[in-house]
């Protein structure tokens, strides 16, 4: 597998260029664009890293997956999902339109106004600092830690997710005595967690794994809660390029524009990716390009009727 790792961010470098990263967040505008790295952690205790996978990177919307999953450990599936929904949305992440002019609630918990909605529930049920425990227990990396130069950065910038918060608050979805400053701010503190290609990968592990830990033995996650986080990254989790990722890779997926995607090979691996140059929609150029080159010679797409022959 290693010589397939290898192969493929070789490929992906000679991407690296077609993409940018992300300005809209300043902090985030300093990074080298040209580093790449894949993690792959698997099952059967192999694990295998080539590239910059030691790189602290800002987490970004990969968070929303892990906050999805405790609300629905802590708040439950009714609460969660009567206040947004489980359908993917063609509109950019950030998007008011479907909010603004429909009745409905925001589409998914992988969009801003989901998971504001879903840090809305959260916020003032569990600490930040119980959250950072135990994102830290999920991604195997004691070493975790709030970047607050991103922190800061993202919330000088924060015009437009505030609109959306207070849209939200405006239309019911999130209740008028819940604090909308606090939900902002606990949901860019989860944004502004610094991650490794390494830790996706043992988080992708864990998912992979129904919520159990693979060392220990121990469940850290319901095996509902794990059944829909991954249902929503195959469908939602690559923001409006989530359909053409399917048909290409067809691994549930999450991505962020810190330049990292968390990836979930059912029963078989968890892969974590940081190529922080993005595509117009914020995925990783060279991170998609390495996904797709490994679920074309590791036959992982899900509906690859080889899929499992490793």
């Amino acid at each position: 597998m290693r010589d397939v790792l290898e192969q493929a961010v070789a490929l992906g470098k000679t991407h690296t260029h077609e993409g940018a990263v992300a300005t809209y967040i300043p902090e985030l505008g300093k990074v080298d664009g040209s580093q790449l790295g894949v993690s792959v952690f698997c099952r059967n205790g192999k694990r295998i890293s080539v590239g910059d996978t030691k790189v602290r990177f800002s987490i970004q919307s990969i968070s929303k997956i892990i906050t999805l999953a405790v609300a629905l450990e802590i708040c439950g599936f009714d609460q969660v999902f009567k206040k947004v929904g489980m359908e993917p949305t063609g509109d950019p992440f950030n998007s008011l339109m479907k909010l603004e002019n429909t009745d409905s609630s925001p589409y998914n918990p992988m969009i801003n106004a989901g998971a504001i909605v879903v840090a809305s529930c959260l916020a003032s049920e569990i600490s930040f600092d119980t959250m950072l425990d135990t994102i830290r227990a999920l991604c195997m990396d004691p070493d975790i830690n709030l970047d607050k130069k991103v922190y800061h950065s993202e919330m000088s910038h924060i015009s437009r997710n505030r609109a959306i918060a207070y849209l939200l608050e405006s239309k019911g979805y999130i209740e008028k005595n819940k604090d909308v400053e606090n939900s902002l701010h606990f949901y860019v503190k989860m944004c502004s967690l610094s991650v490794t290609a390494e830790s996706l990968a043992g988080l992708g592990l864990i998912l992979a794994n129904d919520g159990i830990h693979p060392d220990t033995g121990k469940r850290l996650l319901s095996s509902q809660a794990v059944k829909i986080v991954k249902t929503l990254m195959f469908t939602c989790g690559m923001y409006d390029g989530s359909g053409e990722f399917a048909v290409r890779v067809g691994i549930p997926s999450k991505s962020g524009v810190g330049g990292g995607i968390l990836s979930v090979v059912d029963g078989e691996m968890g892969i974590g990716i940081f190529g922080p140059a993005l595509d117009k929609k914020g995925n990783s150029v060279a991170g998609e390009c390495v996904l797709e080159y490994m679920s074309h010679e590791l036959h992982l797409h899900m509906f690859d009727p080889q899929r499992h022959t490793l």
